[in-house]
């Protein structure tokens, strides 16, 4: 597959992600492009925050739901289901942050990659 396809693809599915976030009220939805930054394999990180547990898992659900529905792909891996802290969903070019907002603060997943380009989302 050529990197073109490749990037697009990648786009895509980051759009499909931000989606499935606005869909259940996700906060300061973020998109980092990482293509630029060196040491890292994904494309974007996307992060968003959520004002407790049940909605940090139902953001993960809907996220996952959503990729599925357009994809038919399940995460490569995911980490943190259930606990109602925070949540991983990596697609590999895509890796999906959801925080609950305390824990957001607490590990500045922003302030790391400070040298990716950001883009902010609404929510809907």
């Amino acid at each position: 597959m050529s990197k073109k396809k490749n990037v697009e693809i990648s786009n895509k599915l980051a759009e499909i992600v931000v989606l499935g976030m606005q869909e259940k009220k996700a906060n300061e939805i973020v998109k980092l492009d990482m293509r630029e930054v060196n040491a890292t394999l994904s494309d974007y990180f996307i992060i968003c925050h959520a004002d407790n547990g049940p909605q940090v898992n139902a953001i993960a659900k809907s996220v996952e739901d959503e990729v599925y529905k357009v994809f038919g792909q399940d995460p490569w891996h995911k980490e943190g289901h259930g606990n109602g802290e925070w949540v991983l969903l990596d697609y590999v070019d895509v890796v999906v942050h959801i925080f609950k907002g305390d824990k957001r603060d607490h590990y500045r997943i922003e302030d790391l990659w400070g040298d990716a380009k950001k883009e902010s989302y609404q929510s809907a």
